[in-house]
């Protein structure tokens, strides 16, 4: 019948597809020639960013301020994850680069190329490898690293006891908290409803407290007291040692109140926010996403595009990992004779403008010229481009 060996066709060219997707005696050779670069790569990056980033601030702390040794190794090993997530996009660049260079230059990718295996295929086993690590990092990044990060800094607080406290810490904290009104023309605006300023906010209590008070019609209150802080037994501010002003619509004085303690029907809103102001490597996704919204209240838009940018950063870097992956891969096929030593040093150089980029766009987007989104994924967008070009500029030779 006609139609048989056009059906024949199309179940040879599945067949083809499905048994190139299997993994094959070619994949389990680039597999084992690429494992041992990348834990290499793992090892080299974690020691040397762990002795740059940790190890020496940690001697500091031990020769002048008398910490435990105890209690430096203890930090050190919380902050290991930290550094490992950061060596594992960088291990994925050197492994690729270091085995597809090696590989091109004792001619095995020739002789694979002779035996009709595309670029694109040979390099589909560094793309999975690089989305396994990828997996990894957003692991490592989202389960481990916050917490331990939070471990270490809540262990030297603990330890430095002579220190002000770290954690939840603010000098000159601001809060305006504002409300929607309606209108006349039917359009709302935001107005000013409370404002809440601190000296300091040491974690517990806010000191050299002042409130505005402008949520009741006709009526302004001001407080100004020596600390405030919030009771959660009974959803109340407690103010201590201040001077309450109450303010009539026509800026007169109307009463003048001293008191050693009084209780006010506030929102937590303010003790919130600045109760929950964790340094940005000690959140995952979700708390980011949970302090976004309460920074959204303080209607700071500079802070508010910060934390936008962190976010999406978060989610941005593991798959870096895919990109440099991609890029190293597609360099090393490039026909050429490439040493270890060339291979490491391309791959500093790589890494190096990946950073600058980063850090470049990251900051125009916390300036409000880039999207936060844009702003987080265009050095990835970029290297991924670049790393695409050059594939299919060596599958064309």
């Amino acid at each position: 019948m006609p139609h048989v060996p056009g059906s024949m066709t199309k179940i040879y060219k599945s067949f083809n597809i499905l048994h190139s997707l299997i993994p094959s005696i070619m994949d389990r050779y680039l597999m084992s020639e690429l494992l041992p670069p990348f834990l290499f790569g793992v090892g080299a990056f974690s020691s040397l960013g762990i002795t740059i980033d940790v190890m020496f601030e940690l001697i500091r702390k031990i020769v002048e301020r008398g910490l435990p040794i105890s209690i430096a190794v203890n930090v050190f090993l919380l902050k290991l994850p930290y550094v490992i997530v950061y060596a594992f996009p960088l291990s994925t660049l050197l492994a690729t680069l270091m085995t597809y260079s090696r590989l091109s230059s004792e001619s095995e990718l020739i002789a694979l190329r002779a035996c009709g295996v595309s670029v694109y295929r040979m390099v589909l086993t560094a793309v999975i490898l690089s989305f396994v690590v990828t997996g990894m990092t957003f692991v490592f990044n989202e389960q481990i690293v916050p917490a331990a990060n939070y471990q270490a800094t809540m262990t030297l607080e603990q330890a430095l006891k002579s220190d002000k406290p770290t954690i939840a810490q603010q000098d000159n904290f601001l809060y305006p908290e504002k409300r929607e009104v309606k209108q006349p023309d039917g359009t709302t605006q935001k107005i000013l409803s409370r404002l809440y300023y601190s000296d300091q906010f040491d974690g517990k209590q806010f000191n050299g407290l002042t409130i505005i008070d402008r949520s009741t019609q006709g009526v302004n209150q001001i407080v100004v007291a020596q600390a405030g802080k919030w009771n959660p037994s009974q959803n109340i501010w407690d103010i201590y040692n201040g001077t309450s002003y109450i303010v009539a619509p026509d800026r007169s004085y109307r009463n003048i109140l001293l008191f050693k303690h009084q209780t006010l029907k506030l929102p937590r809103t303010a003790f919130d926010l600045a109760e929950k102001t964790r340094d940005y490597g000690e959140m995952n996704i979700a708390q980011a996403l949970e302090q976004l919204q309460v920074v959204r209240l303080s209607g700071d838009e500079q802070k508010i595009r910060k934390l936008e940018v962190r976010i999406q950063q978060k989610v941005a870097l593991p798959f870096v990992c895919v990109v440099f992956g991609l890029v190293g891969a597609a360099m090393g096929t490039i026909p050429q004779r490439t040493g270890r030593a060339t291979s490491f040093g391309i791959s500093i150089i790589i890494i190096f403008t990946y950073y600058l980029f980063y850090f470049i766009s990251g900051a125009m987007a916390e300036a409000g010229i880039f999207a936060p989104f844009i702003g987080a994924w265009l050095p990835d967008f970029l290297f991924l481009g670049i790393g695409m070009l050059l594939l299919r500029r060596v599958a064309q030779r």
